[in-house]
């Protein structure tokens, strides 16, 4: 979810039209088994997915069997791929989460998280709100990069974080970051998914590059299937602003280099509507395949060790910074 302005539940809970499933343009290759993910974890069956709740069980024990098919590891902390944290939302209530956190061994110590949050918003006035883009499309994208990584072995370590609470004020990404299971100035930088399956202009944008200039080597933007166009992240765009309105800005917040992919809110977004029948498949198809291609990209960078030591040079000035 990009947290931008909350809609009045009339909004919210108006219709529209789901003619977007189809796409004359872009590949023309469908990817099953993502669309499968998707399908699944935004079925009625899982009730919206909402923290604490039966629904988010079943989507975590459903991530958790792909993870193991896949044979990612699990760190001794986070058994079975857990890690368990607590936090009080906004009412003061205390509430439970649990991240997912699985991992591929890489030949050196420097780390590449992959996240996307599988959250969503639960029922609402007795509709379920199934979040087939926000953000079961980002989890189903993590999900294929690992099947990538599970046959073909990375020179960095990826760790593969599909985040809860994302919807409560990114309280999963939180804790992560507060403890994470590796060292944290081992982790060169965070690639964050969130609503990459519904653009009927075929466009996904990545943010982080102008806090991270040096990042825009390592992603195409003249591919032919979709526009992959670099921004929302300029801070003199205030609420269009896009790099703390996801997962990736714990991250930033502990100065550690993101690239966001997504899409421009569309008429789905937080709505009942937003439902499997709704999302760009062929865009989906295409876009994931786009960020794969970025993290391959980066999994080839040499320096990655080198870089985290330009870290703290960008406390002065940020877009001086020779990373990456």
């Amino acid at each position: 979810m990009k947290i931008l302005y909350i809609l009045p539940l009339a909004l919210m809970l108006s219709c529209c039209s789901s003619v977007k499933n189809q796409s004359t343009t872009g590949s023309g290759k469908l990817d099953n088994q993502l669309l499968k993910d998707v399908e699944v974890l935004s079925s009625d069956a899982y009730q919206g997915r909402k923290t604490g709740t039966k629904g988010t069980e079943m989507a975590r024990a459903y991530i958790v069997d792909r993870f193991q098919k896949l044979g990612l590891k699990s760190y001794p902390q986070n058994v079975n791929y857990a890690q368990e944290f607590t936090f009080n939302s906004r009412g003061g209530a205390k509430v439970n989460g649990t991240n997912i956190i699985g991992y591929i061994q890489g030949k050196g110590t420097n780390v590449i998280v992959v996240s996307a949050h599988y959250d969503h918003l639960g029922v609402v006035k007795d509709e379920v709100f199934n979040g087939a883009d926000d953000n079961a499309s980002g989890t189903a994208g993590l999900m294929k990069i690992a099947e990538y990584f599970a046959k073909n072995k990375p020179n960095n370590t990826i760790i593969f974080a599909a985040f809860d609470a994302e919807e409560m004020g990114l309280q999963g990404a939180k804790a992560f970051v507060a403890n994470p299971p590796v060292p944290i100035n081992t982790i060169a930088i965070d690639l964050n998914m969130d609503m990459i399956s519904h653009s009927d202009k075929g466009e996904l944008y990545v943010a982080g590059t102008f806090k991270y200039p040096n990042l825009k080597k390592y992603i195409d933007t003249t591919r032919k299937d979709i526009k992959v166009i670099l921004g929302h992240d300029d801070p003199k765009l205030g609420h269009d602003d896009w790099t703390n309105q996801s997962d990736q800005g714990a991250f930033n917040a502990k100065n550690i280099p993101f690239l966001y992919f997504g899409v421009e809110d569309h008429e789905d977004y937080h709505k009942a509507t937003d439902e499997y029948s709704t999302i760009t498949k062929q865009f989906f198809s295409d876009a994931a395949n786009a960020v794969l291609e970025v993290v391959k990209s980066i999994d080839k960078q040499s320096g990655l060790q080198q870089s985290l030591k330009d870290k703290m040079l960008m406390m002065d000035n940020p877009r001086k910074s020779e990373k990456f």
